[in-house]
């Protein structure tokens, strides 16, 4: 069976426009654009049988669809020839049970969806292989693409450099100089990308990037290509499918530019629509305090939205004033009884270290969401008996230098409550025996 997807405004204009088609916003009213799919002809397929077809390819060898975005591939794009898809065995990232870190806040259920377990060390995988796999099946069409281009805080350009480097294509990224860990900015170089590091902030990069991409015949890979919403609502269908088809109660999600917000509410909607799935979670976007333009829209009840100067914060993915996807982030809270909360600096780095505590190794971004976990428990939204995932967005290994300064206690605005550092012994047995019995009645 055939099936289609293609883009449509978001504000309902009703012009249809091929995904092969050079285009960002609505030629109409300039509103962002969404893949929309064949619904009707989906329907076709039983849930169960989708389910099951899911089942079987999970994880499996058989090209492509043992990716776990490619494994959907029918709800995610079906306009990629098999032989143009670029993967590297994305998505099936390990749903962690976080019993332990859950017994001392008192969530029965609580996990923690690990998507630093991708190829590059994030989420943004699981969206740029179908945008750079769209790309090159548009010049495997005659489109002329020179380059596929992004700005980014870090690691939407370690994803679309990797994936360019395995599809042969030429990547531009726009970092904003001095904001990104050395982790983040290795990768982009170590995969060939060309690097250009400004002396403005993600939003700064941003605006220079939309310039650049106007001509030359470069390829924009941000969020506001809604291609990469496709690939990482695939999230929402993980986490049902590794719950064995059941539905959390509550998904917290870190909100900077607001893509995989609106990524994921798209993917419950979309399971929803295909009878997956009976009910819908709650959806919460946690934000940093110096960089929370949802959050203060919220305050009003979504009624305005005024963009602001994000302030320096530790979440440092985050770090966005004006974030492009906030529209369809509005519009999928509103549809979830969303909840948007945000994080202090004190508070996502002690919660972060504090999850650490309990065998995981955190980034920042996923600090803002756990902070906000805290929160949420403690005035009573969320309920001992609730089912809760928060969406980890990147690796810890990336942001050793925040764990680093954290264990020695620099980070400024910080009571640091969990530091832990080595402790320096000359190389003989009784002073290191006295040392550790010492330091073991801490535990009893």
């Amino acid at each position: 069976m055939k099936y289609k997807a293609w883009f449509q405004c978001i504000g309902g204009c009703p012009g249809r426009h091929d995904l092969s088609e050079v285009i960002y916003r609505c030629p109409e009213c300039d509103n962002l654009l969404e893949v929309q799919h064949d619904i009707e002809r989906l329907k076709r397929r039983s849930a169960d049988a989708w389910k099951d077809l899911f089942d079987r390819r999970y994880k499996r060898s058989a090209w492509p669809y043992g990716s776990s975005v490619w494994g959907k591939k029918e709800l995610v794009c079906p306009n990629v020839e098999n032989d143009n898809i670029v993967s590297a065995y994305e998505g099936g990232s390990n749903l962690f049970w976080a019993e332990r870190l859950g017994k001392q806040i008192n969530v029965e259920d609580l996990w923690v969806k690990q998507c630093g377990n991708n190829h590059t060390g994030s989420f943004k995988d699981l969206g740029m292989t179908v945008l750079v796999s769209m790309v090159k099946q548009m010049i495997a069409d005659g489109r002329k693409i020179n380059a596929v281009a992004c700005a980014s805080t870090g690691d939407t350009s370690a994803a679309l450099a990797a994936y360019c480097a395995m599809a042969g294509i030429q990547a531009i990224v726009f970092l904003p100089k001095h904001k990104v860990s050395n982790a983040q900015l290795i990768q982009p170089l170590a995969n060939g990308a060309l690097t250009i590091s400004l002396d403005t902030d993600f939003d700064g990069c941003m605006k220079m990037v939309r310039k650049v991409c106007e001509t030359n015949n470069i390829y924009l890979a941000n969020s506001m290509n809604s291609l990469r919403i496709e690939g990482q609502k695939t999230i929402s269908f993980e986490l049902v499918e590794q719950l064995d088809w059941t539905v959390p109660d509550v998904v917290i999600v870190p909100g900077g530019n607001l893509g995989n917000i609106s990524a994921i509410g798209k993917g419950f909607l979309m399971m929803q629509d295909l009878g997956i799935i009976d009910r819908l979670p709650r959806l919460v976007c946690a934000q940093a305090q110096r960089a929370n333009p949802l959050y203060l829209s919220y305050l009003k009840g979504f009624k305005e939205f005024e963009p602001i100067k994000a302030q320096k914060t530790l979440a440092s993915a985050i770090q966005i004033g004006n974030p492009v996807s906030i529209q369809k982030a509005v519009h999928i809270l509103k549809q979830f009884s969303g909840i948007v909360e945000q994080a202090s600096e004190d508070e996502l780095a002690n919660a972060a270290a504090r999850a650490d505590r309990t065998g995981l190794l955190t980034c920042p971004h996923t600090g803002v969401a756990l902070a906000v976990l805290f929160k949420l428990v403690e005035r009573g939204d969320i309920k001992p008996e609730d089912k809760v995932v928060v969406i980890s967005t990147a690796n810890g290994l990336k942001f050793a230098d925040f764990q680093l300064r954290y264990h020695e206690s620099r980070l400024p605005n910080v009571n640091h409550h969990y530091a832990n550092l080595p402790l320096e012994l000359p190389a003989k047995y009784d002073k290191v025996q006295d040392t550790i019995l010492k330091e073991l009645e801490k535990y009893t």
